[in-house]
């Protein structure tokens, strides 16, 4: 894996983007820059791992590259609960409900919601993966509506308390939190890279993964399991990044010419990373501000899944 040029050139990238990030504009006060951009820089890493294995791994288990777990409807239903939160609360959100406390209730509902929506389904052997994905997209535009039917009876002060929490944004993440994101997220990816030659062999077929001896029901469960979870506790921490997850994945099949997953994950996390941390240097230096990652990662990425859209209408 190493020894792949590719690889090894994003490796580089990566490194000399992020001493950029660090070491730009840093001033006199470097006990006190360095350390907040070094956080920031752990869990822009952590977050980019984190959406990079699922989309590639979710790409495997839906047998379909223009498919991430956004269209599960986690992102709909992270934004239907924080404007749920702020339409009981209204402007006084913050002091009724703290930042913790907010995290622990998205995570834990949205756990929720993946687990109930698994076992709806897969409680019989005879389920597709195909109807979760159906659920799932009709579940998600549900509660897009009545996201968008609180945010219009919302007053100003209030809609700009919800607004905070419709974009990703990694400049309001709460260190105390970061710690212990951390400790999930990372025994998720070690836990999930035990599957990784079951997913090599998933990439066949579902068919050709049965007749190989791979047990194909527990492989799926246990992986959309691992997915629910990095998806829960990355979108509770920074925000949904919608199509981060189809830009970086597809750009990596395109890069690397490879079907091993241990390779392909790898290498999403390293473009995953290059993407983020470029782009967050891009909002602060460029931008000065004035948008959030997101609306620049989902403007290119929606871009980008037209272009594969139209491409795959082609074949």
């Amino acid at each position: 894996m190493f020894k792949d040029k590719t690889i090894v050139t994003m490796a580089i990238i990566l490194l000399l983007i992020i001493a950029v990030f660090m070491f730009t504009y840093t001033g006199t006060k470097l006990d006190y820059v360095l350390p907040r951009r070094g956080f920031k820089v752990a869990a822009m890493l952590l977050i980019s791992c984190c959406i990079a294995y699922s989309s590639i791994v979710f790409q495997t288990i839906a047998s379909n590259r223009i498919l991430t777990p956004s269209i599960m409807g986690f992102d709909s239903f992270f934004l239907l609960i924080q404007a749920v939160i702020v339409f009981a609360y209204g402007d006084q959100t913050f002091k009724v409900l703290s930042s913790e406390w907010n995290f622990a209730l998205s995570v834990v509902l949205m756990l929720l919601f993946a687990l109930g929506l698994y076992y709806l389904v897969f409680k019989k052997e005879s389920k597709s993966i195909y109807l979760l994905l159906l659920i799932g997209l009709l579940l998600g535009t549900l509660f897009r509506s009545i996201s968008s039917f609180i945010t219009v009876i919302l007053n100003p002060n209030e809609f700009q308390v919800l607004q905070g929490a419709m974009f990703a944004s990694f400049d309001k993440i709460n260190l105390s939190l970061l710690g212990f994101s951390a400790v999930i997220l990372i025994a998720s990816i070690i836990y999930g890279s035990s599957f990784f030659r079951q997913l090599d062999v998933l990439s066949l077929g579902r068919d050709h993964a049965i007749s190989l001896g791979v047990n194909y029901n527990q492989v799926v469960r246990q992986n959309l399991l691992i997915i629910a979870v990095m998806v829960s506790v990355s979108t509770a921490l920074v925000g949904p990044i919608t199509f981060l997850g189809i830009l970086v994945a597809n750009l990596t099949y395109q890069l690397v010419r490879s079907n091993n997953h241990k390779t392909l994950i790898f290498a999403c996390c390293l473009l995953t990373s290059i993407t983020v941390i470029g782009g967050q240097y891009l909002v602060e230096h460029l931008f000065n501000m004035s948008t959030t990652i997101s609306i620049i990662i989902n403007f290119v990425g929606g871009i980008y899944f037209i272009y594969l859209l139209l491409k795959t209408s082609k074949l």
